[in-house]
């Protein structure tokens, strides 16, 4: 009896929640349905060329690479990065784009200590022939947009455990030239100047494999932001991404981007979301896929990197939907010579040699040579951290075998 009458009070709760159900799937679905729309506000910012990627491992991932930068392709992602690259790195790249259009860019890299410099910069150019109402040819040329940069970026508090916040800027200036066949239609040639801000952190989070390398990364950067070029905005984009290594061959990345117009904030495009990832197959061979949802449109990356000795090439396929309704296949090639770390590597050798001494020396009870040798790794990198623990724990145990002894003068 009393379950007959427990079932419709049950009934009569379950009321509420159901009619909120059936008043919040139409919102959501409505919200969904609108982001698959052709966004209102794309296209109305100047120098579009800015958000072309050139290539590379940063398009290979889906353009998820604010918090990856882990090569030259940080150029166009995050310009915190090249204070932490290892390499000293000269890297071009090629681009087919849309029908005729193409990429060209070129981009160098060197870090000194915790100062990063990079230079580089793109050219987007497609040819145009213009004909008059009769349909004769008036007129040829080609369509461009030319970038060229310059980056900044320096390590902030970089030690053995913490890997540092990066903080970095790039000055960039475009030119845009239109041929004066269609200079009338089109607008007149003009430029622009602007920078990209960027942060990066790396560090330890759910590590399952030894290395000194960190395995999560958080990155933040705003990018082309400057005044407007002839009344029009440029395509601002504020990113933040996240990188996560569980194990040593594996790496995921997600980033998400707002597109910002600093003209007419309410005619801002939609965010955009990418996520790559990258397995290491070998250490000269590893392949990377991406996937970007922009303006309600995916773009589909895969890709293979090789390393030849002191040249890495880096091949991607993509499938763009972001540009039009049709399907849109085309290759990009980044070609990066390594050239040389300035002797990082055989200078960290050489201060995990004088610390692995030093423990030899104070395990065998020579306290004072140990000492000795943490010393000099300090003055080789101030920043290893475990010679400055060893190095005060001794001098520790030292002053208190110096006090015990004078107590027992005393005795």
């Amino acid at each position: 009896m009393k379950r007959s009458r427990l079932l419709p009070l049950l009934l009569l709760a379950l009321v509420p929640a159901a009619r909120g159900a059936a008043q919040l799937a139409p919102s959501v679905y409505q919200a969904i349905s609108e982001y698959f729309n052709p966004d209102p506000n794309a296209g109305l910012t100047a120098f579009r060329s800015l958000l072309i990627p050139m290539g590379g491992l940063a398009e290979g991932m889906g353009m998820a690479y604010t918090a990856v930068a882990k090569d030259s392709s940080y150029f166009e992602s995050n310009p915190a990065a090249s204070s932490g690259l290892g390499q000293t790195e000269l890297s071009v790249f090629h681009n087919n784009w849309i029908a005729d259009t193409r990429i060209e860019g070129a981009v160098y890299t060197i870090r000194y200590k915790n100062l990063g410099f990079g230079a580089g910069g793109k050219w987007l150019y497609l040819p145009f022939t213009a004909y008059d109402k009769y349909g004769d040819r008036e007129g040829a040329g080609y369509y461009s947009e030319a970038t060229a940069a310059f980056n900044v970026s320096y390590n902030f508090l970089a030690g053995y455990y913490f890997n540092g916040l990066a903080l970095g800027a790039t000055g960039k200036a475009s030119y845009r030239s239109v041929p004066a066949a269609i200079a009338e239609a089109a607008g007149n040639s003009t430029a622009a100047v602007m920078v990209d801000l960027g942060a990066l952190s790396r560090f330890n989070l759910l590590k399952f494999y030894n290395s000194r390398e960190k395995n999560f990364s958080v990155g933040l950067a705003l990018k082309n932001l400057g005044p407007p070029s002839q009344g029009e905005p440029l395509p601002t984009v504020a990113s933040f991404g996240l990188a996560y290594s569980p194990l040593r061959p594996l790496l995921f990345s997600l980033d998400v981007s707002k597109p910002i117009n600093l003209v007419e904030i309410a005619k801002s495009e939609r965010p955009s979301y990418g996520a790559g990832f990258e397995v290491r197959m070998t250490d000269f061979f590893g392949l990377h896929g991406g996937f970007l949802l922009k303006g309600g449109n995916p773009r589909l990356s895969v890709g293979s990197s090789f390393d030849i000795e002191l040249v890495k090439v880096v091949v991607n396929y993509t499938l763009d939907l972001t540009t039009q309704l049709t399907p849109l296949n085309r290759i990009s090639v980044q070609a990066s010579f390594s050239l040389g770390d300035l002797g990082r590597a055989e200078l960290a050798k050489k201060v995990e040699n004088l610390y692995l001494k030093g423990l030899e020396a104070y395990a065998g009870g020579d306290s004072a040579a140990a000492m000795a040798a943490w010393t000099e790794v300090l003055k080789l990198d101030s920043g290893f951290d475990p010679a400055r623990e060893s190095l005060r724990a001794a001098q520790g145990a030292t002053d208190l075998q110096k006090t015990i002894e004078e107590l027992q003068k005393l005795d």
